[in-house]
């Protein structure tokens, strides 16, 4: 093997994949993505891939800002060895304090070319506790007949937890659930709001859910990034475990949280803060003895896998939300993990994450 590991070029490549229908959160809707490639190539040869997820106003890039700020990139990375990672995301988090989508998008590519020149898959990079992770399904804001069926299509290809998109609506939420509840008896349910909540509107939801014999197991981000104290205020008047979502961006929103007592949950998703951020938060996370959960903006297998075998390398992640490629139209992604129902199986036989963008070929 080569021993040269220092980064020659940086790409950015455009693409554009239909969802099979429109998907709704409480802060926006989104019937198409508009990601961005990150294509990094070692003097050795090596090719590493990441994925930049554009979802505002989740995420402030849009599409164009993302290609921009990757092309930029290669001005002040390159020669820089891709062994020498966390001065790459210190010059990253300088340049692009405001764009962490495009530092994880980066971030993604040196790590898969660095676990490629030492030969490993990435899983093992992230210090190999597992290989295998069962990721739950999502379902959108959408009528009580349409979450029904979901729910029963779900139950019949082996899902066994669901995540359910609430808080526009209290009343369609109280009804949609108990559809799929129906539809789905014995599943676990994961509520998510999207911070569409005050913290009084998501203690009466859970009340009122309560009464109609639901109990969900998690409920992620109830209200506004901001409002840690409404985070832990919906805990303790309703018991239910709370994640934090928007509220954890950083390493730094880590400590607020642990501090205020504000979870029970962190999400981690290497698009809000960066992989090697990401590092540190489950750090954080574990010291304080919260539970982890990781998931995504809406992503291709490309950022999906890479996140599978960042959980399933550091181990310890309780809630495992990596399903958006399922709702794609078409996987333009060669290659990376096997999927069968829920079961990701990261253990192919290659290197890295193993995954490329099928228009521009492998590593």
């Amino acid at each position: 093997m080569p021993n040269n590991a220092n980064i020659s070029s940086i790409q950015a490549i455009p693409f554009d994949v239909p969802l099979t229908a429109e998907f709704r959160i409480a802060s926006s809707s989104l019937a198409r993505i508009t990601n961005v490639a990150v294509k990094l190539a070692l003097e050795n040869g090596i090719v590493g891939w990441g994925e930049t997820s554009i979802l505002q106003p989740l995420t402030l890039e849009d599409q164009g800002l993302a290609i921009d700020a990757i092309q930029a990139s290669q001005d002040f990375l390159a020669a820089m060895p891709v062994t020498a990672w966390r001065r790459i995301s210190q010059r990253l988090l300088a340049q692009f304090p405001d764009y962490p989508s495009v530092r994880a998008g980066i971030e993604m590519a040196v790590f898969d070319a660095l676990a490629k020149h030492c030969g490993v898959p990435l899983f093992q990079y992230f210090g190999g506790a597992g290989s295998r992770l069962e990721t739950d399904m999502t379902i959108p804001i959408c009528s009580p007949d349409d979450a029904q069926a979901l729910a029963a299509n779900y139950r019949s290809q082996g899902f066994k937890t669901l995540k359910i998109k609430v808080g526009q609506d209290a009343d369609q939420d109280c009804a949609r659930l108990a559809a799929i509840r129906a539809g789905y008896p014995d599943c676990r349910l994961l509520l998510d709001g999207n911070g569409g909540f005050n913290a009084d509107q998501a203690i009466e939801l859970i009340e009122r859910l309560h009464g109609l014999g639901i109990d969900p197991a998690l409920l992620e981000q109830p209200v506004p990034r901001e409002e840690l104290a409404g985070l832990r205020r919906v805990h303790e008047q309703t018991g239910v475990a709370i994640a934090a979502d928007e509220s954890c961006c950083s390493p730094q929103d880590a400590l607020r949280i642990v501090e205020q007592c504000a979870a029970q949950v962190i999400n981690i998703k290497l698009v809000k803060s960066g992989v090697v951020q990401a590092l540190d938060i489950a750090a954080i996370a574990r010291s304080a003895g919260l539970g982890l959960m990781i998931g995504g903006m809406v992503e291709t297998r490309l950022a999906m896998g890479f996140s599978a075998h960042f959980a399933a390398g550091l181990g310890g992640f309780d809630w495992i939300d990596l399903d958006t490629p399922l709702l794609l139209e078409q996987d333009p992604v060669l290659g990376g993990y096997t999927a069968q129902g829920p079961i990701y199986d990261l253990d192919t036989g290659g290197t890295g994450h193993g995954g490329s963008l099928k228009a521009f070929g492998g590593s």
